[in-house]
């Protein structure tokens, strides 16, 4: 049997990202939302051209931390 009350975790994405977080988070240079890329583990700012890391399923919010988009 499931727990589906409204406390109970959500499964995790491929990368152990809650997918609760993707509703909560934004990039930290423009303050705009963010896309999950479960290939590549990485937290997607169109905006900012950048990808922010998701190590152990925690995301890495550091803009020195992100890689530039080509």
């Amino acid at each position: 049997m499931t727990d589906s009350s409204p406390d109970a975790p959500l499964p995790p994405l491929d990368a152990g990202l809650d997918p609760r977080l993707l509703e909560i988070l934004v990039c930290p240079v423009t303050h705009g939302p963010l896309e999950y890329d479960r290939a590549a583990g990485e937290l997607i700012s169109r905006k900012a051209n950048l990808a922010y890391p998701v190590r152990d399923g925690v995301p890495v919010m550091l803009p020195e931390e992100a890689r530039e988009l080509s």
